[in-house]
């Protein structure tokens, strides 16, 4: 049976050759097909398809070895680990404080890969609440935080955006961008059920919101 893991066969195909060159020798074609069991007119093409995109080099000994995309790729992946790493380091009090004023779940979120990630979240007291697992990856275009990391709904002027049931009914929630060198970054929300946030949570919570917003950006030493 054909091994696969993500579901699109030509990729984890591609996989098992950057699988192989990954172990830090260098490798001819014979040598692939024999590592990586697939037929050898397939590796061939797909080691070329992926020169084509820095992924793999064919040396002029005619063997195939990492290419230079990938470092630059791990470079990139790392940056962004430490700068999230960093942001929640920075967020973890104001979002205590944030919680612990309005008593509802509070999130960081930011953007990835077209949507919107949860960075870190607390969880409001309450029994009944909204709950957002660290991790969850949300869209973009539905949610106060959505707007805030897309720009919408008069964000740059008023500063925060509210939303209610927009991406899960009985849940609002108010969200608020938080700025490095003058460009968005994230985005700091409280959420909380329709009963107790009222139909319009911005009255509610927006000064608390954008206040904690503000703190973050302090607390990592950047300009709004």
């Amino acid at each position: 049976m054909e091994r696969t893991i993500s579901g699109v066969g030509v990729i984890d195909k591609a996989m098992q050759i950057l699988d192989v060159l990954g172990h830090g020798r260098a490798r001819n074609l014979g040598e692939l097909v024999s590592a990586t069991g697939l037929p050898r007119a397939t590796a061939h093409r797909l080691a070329h398809a992926l020169q084509a995109h820095g992924l793999t080099v064919l040396g002029a000994d005619d063997r195939w070895r990492l290419g230079p995309r990938l470092g630059e790729l791990a470079s990139a992946a790392g940056e962004e680990g430490a700068f999230e790493r960093s942001l929640v380091e920075a967020a973890r009090p104001a979002l205590e404080r944030l919680r612990d004023e309005t008593g509802e779940s509070v999130q960081i979120y930011v953007p990835r890969n077209g949507a919107r990630v949860c960075l870190f979240a607390l969880d409001s007291p309450h029994s009944l609440r909204t709950i957002v697992r660290v991790g969850s990856a949300l869209p973009l275009d539905r949610g106060s935080a959505g707007k805030v990391l897309s720009g919408l709904d008069g964000v740059a002027r008023r500063g925060w955006a509210q939303s209610v049931e927009e991406r899960e009914k009985g849940v609002a929630s108010v969200s608020a961008p938080i700025v490095r060198d003058g460009r968005t970054v994230a985005a700091i929300s409280v959420s909380g059920p329709v009963d107790r946030t009222t139909r319009s949570p911005g009255r509610r919570y927006a000064t608390a919101v954008t206040a904690a917003a503000r703190r973050i950006e302090q607390a990592a030493g950047w300009k709004s």
